[in-house]
């Protein structure tokens, strides 16, 4: 018997959970483009989305996704011909290394797997090995949101620095930004990129690029950059409309008026960043339950290198496919799927799926997933351990004790 009807829940890695109260703040007539409420707006949106980075420098806003941030970055920091030294921890990482190379950089991997993170010893060897400093940056997920590994972006700094190397340090934040702690000014981090669709919990359609002064006097060089791409008039614009390098993106940036300050000042970044790290305590403590029988396990062993947006695991014998149909055609819910962990059209594409607890989530929405995959695997008959939503409540009770 279906018990979908109702209202769905999705609960996939982008675009996240949209609170009502973003959405009736985009649901209006189109404003003035040129001056007015549109101008203020916009001036505490930018203001905001370098307070949730932690950083003062600089930000641009595009009318794009997060694979767009990755191209307007690589437009701003490469010429053709220039060296990045790329940092591989799952599908997004080698993804933001093709683009690369469709632009015209040459592109340097250092692969670590789809479990396990970069190894800031690894990278400082290779940076010391490029003598001449032809490498201009390093890339890297913050969160590499198919595998859902979680890097150390200040050890990654320090592997830098130790190596006395001059290379930009480039972040991708698509999937972490406002779920897990990243302080881009602290950790030394020179270009970091990101897209609303996920903890900053509005639709998908605008990606961000935040730049320091080093990263701004760099890019001077490029001559990858268009009018479109260029950072500069974005970044510190002579008139208003050169903000979005035409058209401003009016409704989104309504949107981000409301969630930026519901992450920033009613809950607060660390508490957002507190939540969703026992959100994500929660579903690994039912997975743990789980994995005691059958063939079922967490993607990354290591807790500490583990996201807090979105948790990647394995349910063997095609048993993660059959759950996601089950919990989103006879429940309602919709599981994200496995995204490169094995080549696409590998009969094993059907072993892995993801779980997101990110952006607009608290404990009876993620308590509820959890008990509507369980629910999934008895009916299944799916070879699991007993006592996952248990361990699960008592994950959320102590951290709320």
């Amino acid at each position: 018997m279906p018990l979908s009807h109702g209202r769905p829940y999705l609960a996939i890695p982008g675009p996240s959970v949209m609170p009502d109260r973003v959405l009736r703040a985009m649901h209006r007539a189109s404003p003035n483009i040129y001056a007015g409420e549109l101008v203020e707006v916009t001036a505490r949106v930018v203001a905001d989305l370098r307070r949730v980075a932690c950083t003062t420098g600089h930000v641009a806003i595009y009318m794009a996704n997060g694979h767009g941030a990755w191209e307007a970055s690589i437009a701003n920091m490469f010429s053709r011909g220039d060296k990045a030294l790329v940092l591989v921890t799952g599908r997004f990482g080698a993804q933001w290394s093709l683009h690369a190379r469709a632009m015209g950089v040459e592109t340097q991997e250092i692969d670590f797997g789809t479990a396990s993170p970069a190894d800031p010893a690894r990278l400082e060897a290779a940076l010391r090995a490029d003598t001449r400093h032809e490498i201009r940056a390093v890339l890297v997920s913050h969160v590499d949101t198919a595998t859902s590994v979680c890097n150390d972006i200040a050890a990654i700094r320090a592997a830098m620095d130790a190596a006395g190397h001059p290379a930009l340090l480039a972040v991708d934040g698509v999937a972490s930004l406002g779920c897990d702690p990243f302080h881009m000014d602290d950790w030394g981090v020179d270009v970091f990129v990101s897209a609303s669709q996920k903890g900053l919990m509005v639709p998908p359609g605008l990606g961000f690029v935040w730049f320091s002064d080093k990263a701004l006097e760099a890019g001077r060089k490029s001559d990858l950059r268009t009018p479109y791409w260029d950072w500069t008039a974005r970044a510190l614009p002579q008139m208003f409309y050169q903000h979005f390098g035409g058209t401003a993106p009016t409704h989104h940036l309504y949107g981000l008026s409301e969630s930026l300050p519901m992450i920033l000042d009613e809950e607060g970044l660390s508490a957002t960043w507190d939540r969703h790290a026992t959100l994500a305590r929660a579903v690994w403590a039912a997975f743990d339950a789980w994995s005691q029988e059958g063939d079922i396990a967490l993607n990354v062993p290591d807790p500490a290198y583990r996201a807090h947006c979105v948790t990647a695991v394995r349910i063997g014998d095609g048993g993660a496919g059959r759950l996601r149909q089950w919990c989103e055609e006879v429940a309602g819910v919709t599981l994200g799927i496995g995204l490169g962990m094995v080549p696409f059209g590998d009969p094993r594409e059907g072993d892995f799926l993801r779980v997101a607890h990110m952006g607009h989530v608290n404990a009876h929405m993620t308590l509820g997933v959890l008990g509507v995959m369980e629910a999934g695997m008895q009916a299944l008959r799916i070879p699991h351990g007993r006592g996952g939503i248990a361990a699960a409540a008592g994950a959320l009770a102590v951290s709320a004790s």
